[in-house]
């Protein structure tokens, strides 16, 4: 088959281990995103199957209209809204996918909180400046870790976040809550709550379209001054433009994003950069090769598995 990899930003997928499962295929990676059907019907115009990573890709009807060979798409991690499923039924295209353990994700979360209570990058900046300690950071010991959904990903950072000594405090849906008590955490008596109580904020929420948004201008409101909020799921769990709105206003006093409404971000073109109280990494929570060996084996197992006429994880 001629398999067609996108967004391959550093250039890792031919260096993973099990890239050598794609050994009897045609395999053809870029390393940049495309923007714009034309663009993305040039770069598939000769896929029998696609493996997509993650939701950087967005593959629409009018786009599957124009790929005439394209038989499999084949997703790292769990599907999204970024493919139509709908239109991929109606031309017979099987679509794949597969999860990851979130480990990595669930430790990108504690890094950020710790790096921005200890104000990690700016004392590094200054050493590299030729100054020496200008912060009194905070510890994490102690604090309230308010998790936002209680999943997979949720479920370690509370677990990640007890053995740092701090106090997990959870919300989300009544099944969040129902899992999080039997779990032995403590859960918010309401969302008000859950954000005023917190020191640190976490969101750990899938985004679809009961999510979307899902945190207001008015929630962040209820922030203590000196909270912290983390955002390592999705930039649009946010109102739009809630969270700038709310730094420049001090509550909460600080955040910790790793997600962005349009990515890739380049030029340093995106609001939250500019403002000294957001820490902003480049969206690389599950960018790490044990997850990658996880993520894009499984991807590569399904494509053979359609090639041996045995299908597997397929999505409805």
């Amino acid at each position: 088959m001629h398999i067609v990899i996108s967004d391959d930003y550093q250039d890792c997928v031919r260096h993973l281990q099990c890239f050598s499962k794609l050994q009897n295929h045609t395999v053809e990676i870029f390393n940049h995103t495309a923007l714009g059907i034309d663009a993305l019907a040039q770069r598939y115009q000769n896929a029998d199957a696609i493996v997509l990573i993650r939701e950087r890709t967005i593959i629409n009807r009018e786009l599957l209209n124009r790929l005439p060979k394209l038989k499999v798409i084949s997703q790292t991690g769990k599907m999204a809204s970024h493919v139509d499923l709908q239109a991929c039924k109606e031309k017979g295209i099987i679509v794949m996918d597969g999860r990851g353990s979130g480990s990595a994700t669930a430790e990108l979360n504690m890094l950020l909180i710790l790096a921005a209570l200890r104000k990690l990058v700016e004392e590094v900046n200054r050493l590299k400046e030729g100054r020496w300690q200008g912060y009194l950071g905070v510890q994490l010991s102690g604090k309230i870790l308010g998790v936002y959904g209680f999943g997979r990903i949720g479920k370690q950072v509370c677990e990640l976040g007890k053995a740092f000594g701090a106090k997990p405090f959870v919300w989300g849906r009544p099944s969040s809550l129902e899992k999080a008590k039997q779990a032995g955490y403590e859960v918010a008596a309401s969302k008000d709550d859950f954000f005023r109580e917190s020191d640190i904020v976490c969101l750990q929420l899938r985004l679809n379209d009961e999510t979307r948004g899902i945190v207001k201008r008015s929630d962040l409101a209820l922030m203590k001054d000196s909270a912290l909020l983390v955002n390592a799921s999705r930039a649009e769990l946010i109102e739009d433009g809630a969270l700038e709105s709310a730094l420049k206003e001090g509550r909460p006093g600080f955040a910790a994003v790793d997600t962005y409404e349009s990515e890739p971000v380049l030029g340093g073109n995106h609001p939250l950069l500019s403002l000294p109280n957001c820490l902003c990494t480049p969206h690389i929570g599950f960018v790490e090769k044990d997850n990658y060996e996880a993520y894009f084996g499984i991807a590569f197992d399904n494509i053979n598995a359609y090639v041996a006429g045995t299908p597997q994880n397929c999505v409805e």
